[in-house]
């Protein structure tokens, strides 16, 4: 399937359809959790990860032709560990999250606990907060995350920043997913400080505060160890920047819309559907499908991932035009993302009252 037209956008009415009627066009199974099946796909990605850090503890580090190895072999370990390590520890603890992992809430979240504390996450803070971008997507004042501006809601350095697509991205894909769990840059705002290792923070109720020390202590946990850069530290700088392309393509496009308070046309169904599934090639198969189901995903958030391509198969004849997928190369869609969609503006319908779109308009 080809690309989204970027002069056709997405429907802002309300769907002809309910979220019922999307979910009886999905066969029942599809719904269901097997810890043995999920289990499969946990095991067999840290197999993978595991053969990629024998070869490279055992030759790699051995290497005497200093080209061979800097050049070609570790680069060649980082990229293959970190999109391994994107698809087992991050995505299966994401999974977790999302209780989509068993039918064991204590299972999914001591499982996902550990992994994501292996990738020095805080697994309960970024629970919270991803909840709240899963009640709230697109909505400009309760997203909480890739909340695009508004033209005259851009400072400075902001409007520095988007002048240079080249700098976009590298900052996105480098520092984008430390400066979000730290500072909460491009999250929600609040009106104090937010982030997402402080039991105090405005992210954070007070009834999920333990959570968060819990998190704390796992990523604390996983310091000791004293991994290797090489063997550890760049792998895991590949997965930050493949987690924040891959988030930022799914809700950033052309063709979809935001909303802000005074927006009557939100609903939760609504902005669940402004998202845009992705072709990845190989690597769908690699990141469990994430990438290419994202849409399906957040109508049905604890559908193991492992029936969500059935899943989106099944329900895109219902949701027709409300359904969003961009085939363009990824390399090719993040430039394009990066100089067209720069800030959002008002719908030029005063019908559409609290609508907004991407734009790069001067």
């Amino acid at each position: 399937m080809g690309a989204v037209d970027r002069m056709h956008r997405a429907p802002i009415s309300n769907p002809p359809f309910t979220l019922g009627e999307i979910k009886k066009a999905i066969p029942s199974h599809c719904f269901r959790r097997s810890i043995l099946r999920s289990s499969y796909y946990l095991v067999h990605d840290l197999v993978i990860a595991s053969f990629f850090f024998y070869i490279a503890n055992n030759y790699f580090v051995n290497l005497s032709n200093y080209p061979i190895k800097y050049l070609v072999a570790w680069p060649l370990y980082w990229i293959c560990q970190g999109c391994i390590l994107m698809g087992t520890v991050w995505l299966i603890g994401h999974e977790c999250g999302h209780h989509s992992f068993s039918d064991y809430q204590w299972l999914d979240d001591s499982l996902g606990l550990i992994i994501h504390s292996a990738l020095l996450t805080p697994y309960f803070s970024w629970r919270i907060s991803h909840r709240h971008h899963h009640s709230n997507t697109n909505s400009l004042d309760r997203d909480q995350v890739h909340i695009p501006k508004t033209k005259h809601g851009r400072g400075p350095l902001a409007m520095y920043v988007d002048d240079s697509p080249i700098l976009k991205i590298f900052l996105r894909v480098t520092i984008g997913w430390p400066l979000y769990l730290w500072f909460n840059l491009s999250g929600r705002k609040y009106d104090r400080f937010a982030n997402h290792f402080d039991p105090q923070s405005p992210i954070i109720s007070e009834s999920e505060r333990a959570q968060v020390f819990i998190s704390n202590l796992g990523l604390l946990a996983s310091d000791l160890f004293g991994l290797l850069i090489c063997m550890y530290g760049v792998p895991l700088s590949i997965v930050n920047a493949l987690l924040v392309t891959i988030t930022y393509l799914q809700h950033t496009h052309a063709s979809i819309p935001h909303y802000d308070d005074d927006a009557s046309e939100w609903d939760w169904l609504r902005g669940s559907l402004t998202t845009v599934d992705r072709d990845y090639g190989i690597l769908n198969y690699v990141f469990h499908n994430v990438t290419n189901t994202h849409v399906v995903h957040h109508l049905f958030t604890t559908m193991p991932h492992y029936h969500a391509v059935e899943a989106t198969k099944a329900v895109k004849p219902i949701l027709g035009n409300y359904y969003q997928f961009d085939g363009t190369p990824i390399l090719k869609a993040v430039w394009r993302e990066a100089k067209e969609c720069v800030y959002v503006e008002k719908d030029e319908d005063e019908n559409n009252k609290g609508v907004f779109w991407y734009t790069n308009k001067p």
